[in-house]
C-alpha cells in the first residue's frame, strides 16, 4: 500500500509544532519546516515510508520564503509523479491567535504591520487556495491537547487512537527497589513463595512448573482478575486525557517467580483489550 504524505501548514500560532507531537506519538515520521526546494525528493521518502510501513508527515509554514510562492506548485508536480498526498490545515480564531501572541510575546512572521489583527488577516489572504485545497482543515481554538491527539486520529487515521497507548507491565523485587517511573503498583508477596520449594527456587516465573505453583493458588486468579478489573476501567481514562505510555509494576520480595507469573498472565489479557502491551521483568 503506498502510504501518502500529510502535509501540515496553516495559520501561524494555530499549534502546528504540537500537531507534530502528536503525529510522532502516533508513529508518523515528522520533518518540520523542510525547505520547499527538497520537496522534489519526496517520491524517494515515499517509497521508503511504504517499505518501512512508517507514515511521514511534513510541516511547511510562512517562515519559508517561498512558501506562498511554490507551495501549490510543488504540491502539484508531486501528484503529478504519483506522490500521494493529504494537506491537514489548522486554523484558529483571531482573538485566541493573538492572545498566544500576547503570551508568547513572539512576533507574526509576516510583519507587515503593528497590529497582530492586520498581519493575520494578511496571510489569511495569502493561504486562502491553500486552505481551499486542504484535504482536513481543523480548528484549534479551544481545542486542549488530549482532545488534538483524539481529532486527529478520527480524521487523519480514520480510527480511535484511545487503544494506541502503550502499557507497560514490570516485574520487580522489592528488595532491589521500587520502579520509579511506575504509574500503578501492586504487590503480590501475599502469594505463597516457589523460592521455598527446593525444586522451584532456581527456576523463574516464565516457567511452567512455576507459574502453575502460583495459580494453584486461589488468591494469584483473584489478584488477577481485581488488576484487570481496574486496568480496565482506568487505562482507557489515562488514554483519553492524552497520555501515551503508562507502566503498571508487579511486585514481590526478589522479583523472580510470584510478579513475573502474574505479569505474564496480565499481558495475555490486557494484550486481548490493547493494541501495545510489553513486559519488562527487571529482576531477571
Amino acid at each position: 500500500m503506498n502510504e501518502s504524505i500529510l502535509f501540515v501548514t496553516g495559520i501561524s500560532g494555530a499549534g502546528r509544532a504540537e500537531v507534530m507531537k502528536v503525529l510522532e506519538d502516533l508513529d508518523f515520521f515528522c520533518i518540520d519546516n523542510m525547505p520547499l526546494v527538497f520537496l522534489q525528493n519526496l517520491t524517494q521518502l515515499t517509497s521508503l515510508s511504504t517499505k518501512y510501513k512508517q507514515r511521514l508527515a511534513i510541516a511547511v509554514d510562512v517562515r519559508g520564503h517561498d512558501f506562498f510562492s511554490n507551495f501549490l506548485i510543488t504540491i502539484d508536480n508531486l501528484q503529478n509523479e504519483g506522490a500521494s498526498h493529504n494537506i491537514l490545515f489548522l486554523d484558529c480564531d483571531d482573538d485566541v491567535l493573538v492572545r498566544r501572541y500576547s503570551e508568547t510575546r513572539r512576533r507574526h512572521p509576516i510583519q507587515k504591520s503593528d497590529s497582530i489583527y492586520e498581519c493575520i488577516a494578511a496571510e489569511r489572504i495569502l493561504l486562502a487556495e491553500i486552505r481551499a485545497r486542504a484535504s482536513f482543515i481543523l480548528d484549534t481554538s479551544l481545542m486542549k491537547t488530549h482532545e488534538l491527539r483524539k481529532r486527529i486520529g478520527k480524521m487523519v487515521l480514520h480510527r480511535d487512537v484511545s487503544l494506541d497507548i502503550i502499557v507497560n507491565i514490570m516485574s520487580f523485587g522489592f528488595k532491589n527497589g521500587v520502579p520509579l517511573d511506575a504509574d500503578f503498583m501492586f504487590d503480590v508477596r501475599f502469594l505463597d513463595n516457589p523460592y521455598y520449594e527446593t525444586d522451584l527456587r532456581s527456576k523463574t516465573g516464565l516457567d511452567l512448573a512455576v507459574s502453575e505453583y502460583v495459580f494453584s493458588q486461589p488468591k494469584a486468579h483473584e489478584a488477577v482478575e481485581n488488576i484487570l478489573n481496574l486496568m480496565t476501567n482506568w487505562i482507557p481514562l489515562h488514554a483519553a486525557a492524552g497520555k501515551t505510555y503508562l507502566t503498571l509494576a508487579i511486585g514481590c520480595t526478589g522479583g523472580q517467580h510470584r510478579s513475573v507469573a502474574i505479569t505474564q498472565a496480565l499481558e495475555t489479557s490486557l494484550g486481548k483489550l490493547f493494541n501495545s502491551v510489553t513486559t519488562v521483568h527487571r529482576d531477571i
